[in-house]
């Protein structure tokens, strides 16, 4: 994984892994990063943060929404 790290890589390669992995170069779409999925990794493109870092965001976002739905979610499937 270092491979992947800002400092062993240039903005333009880091475009390229983000592209690669969302898989857009098989779907066909613009450079411009509007599709769903590319703004989230635009900080590590630009150089601000690792791969990591926004794994473990993401990671404690997803995991903040889902305590708040388990304490006051919409009751489906209470008896």
């Amino acid at each position: 994984m270092e491979e992947f790290l800002i400092k062993n890589t240039t903005r333009q390669q880091r475009e390229q892994i983000v592209k690669d992995s969302l898989g857009y170069c098989d779907l066909g779409c613009d450079e411009g990063g509007g599709a769903y999925g590319y703004d989230m990794y635009q900080p590590y493109i630009d150089g601000e943060k690792e791969l990591s870092e926004i794994t473990q965001e993401f990671r404690a976002s997803y995991m903040k929404d889902m305590e708040r739905e388990e304490r006051g979610g919409c009751g489906y499937g209470r008896f």
